[in-house]
């Protein structure tokens, strides 16, 4: 899957689920601490709760991503817009998020923890959190490879952090395809011993 930050102020929420058992799914907590690295680039992977890999991100020329700060709700969107309604002018991830999710017959007890593409933030030195949302160049992309049958959710709305007071976000360009599988000597795979257990967990699953 392809997203393409179209003019450079996109704010890609992204929650991932198991298709065959939604239970399991995207764990931000465990793919920042199995990988020692919260900053998302090409070669990491997104983890789920059962320590199997679900994506793997095979191309990224963003790197400016976030797996710290989840998503605005209605009240956030209220309280710095004036209104936060998911049918209103100011609408918020977490709302986005539910209505994906409920087109897979899942509901708000689904609805977990994202990571953010196309904005950052940095942990300062005395554990505050720093956004960067820019915008930025226009036309940045990131691939990510599914090594899973995945449901993919996806909530373009600005940041929940974005310091700006106006409600700013600008087009984000999905495309999917039927790539090939990955191979057992995939640079990815590979790359590290905790990341090349994560696979083997997947191969382990759907030998059952």
């Amino acid at each position: 899957m392809r997203l393409i930050d179209v003019k450079g102020d996109a704010c890609a929420g992204l929650q991932v689920f198991n298709t065959e058992m939604p239970t399991e799914r995207l764990n931000v907590a465990d793919t920042v601490k199995v990988q020692w690295n919260a900053y998302l680039a090409a070669g990491k992977l997104l983890l789920s709760d059962m320590g199997r890999v679900l994506m793997s991100i095979e191309a990224d020329d963003a790197e400016t991503h976030d797996c710290f700060s989840g998503t605005s709700n209605a009240a956030t969107n209220a309280a710095k817009y004036g209104e936060g309604r998911n049918s209103g002018s100011y609408p918020n991830g977490r709302d986005r998020f539910l209505l994906g999710a409920a087109k897979h017959g899942l509901g708000r007890r689904d609805v977990h923890p994202c990571v953010n593409l196309f904005k950052s933030t940095k942990i300062e030195l005395d554990g505050a959190i720093t956004p960067q949302v820019g915008p930025f160049a226009p036309g940045r992309s990131v691939v990510l490879r599914a090594e899973m049958d995945v449901i993919v959710v996806i909530a373009n709305c600005p940041h929940v952090l974005d310091p700006r007071p106006e409600y700013s976000v600008t087009p984000l360009r999905a495309t999917a395809w039927r790539g090939t599988a990955t191979t057992e000597s995939d640079p990815i795979r590979n790359a590290t011993p905790e990341g090349l257990r994560a696979f083997l967990n997947v191969e382990d699953y759907y030998r059952r």
